[in-house]
């Protein structure tokens, strides 16, 4: 499968089988998140993994667990991250992004499913879980094999055309 497919083949994974996802799945997923490209390659993120005894509070925080027994949260550490010296522009969310982002493409190339969940109080996150303390949530991702009735938002193939998206300077 080429990369252009990939890209295509992924969707928002809502809906999750009862399947456990095996430890090889995850140290590979861990490494797509090691492979991503940093600013100055300072890697200002740290990624924490929720196991399925951390469900119940992660609800707290967000209702979009759909089913999964295992998440990943990436948080951005402003702390350690390459900031522009000519207006201060600081890259740790925009380098966190980019590693969820290669996270889940190898989610999808393993044959798993995950989204982006974004809708959660991160408030509530932090005093669930002290370790996310001095960080940045950009993404809580759950991970696992699609469910058998898994449904693909109509939304997903939704695109604006490379006229509306691409303009030659």
């Amino acid at each position: 499968m080429t990369f252009l497919e990939l890209a295509k083949e992924r969707f928002s994974c809502r809906k999750f089988s009862e399947k456990p996802v095996e430890e090889e799945k995850i140290d590979k997923i861990i490494q797509a998140g090691l492979a991503a490209p940093t600013a100055v390659n300072k890697q200002p993120f740290k990624i924490f993994r929720l196991k399925a005894n951390s469900i119940e509070r992660l609800k707290k925080a967000t209702p979009f667990t759909f089913g999964a027994k295992e998440f990943l949260i990436i948080g951005a550490d402003k702390n350690s991250a390459y900031i522009r010296n000519f207006d201060n522009k600081n890259f740790a969310e925009i380098d966190s992004t980019i590693v969820a982002t290669h996270i889940m493409l190898e989610i999808q190339d393993l044959g798993l499913g995950t989204t982006w969940v974004g809708h959660f109080d991160e408030k509530i996150l932090k005093s669930e879980f002290k370790q996310l303390e001095n960080y940045t949530i950009v993404a809580i991702l759950p991970i696992g094999y699609p469910a058998d009735d898994v449904v693909v938002s109509p939304m997903h193939s939704a695109t604006k055309t490379k006229d509306e998206i691409l303009e030659i300077i």
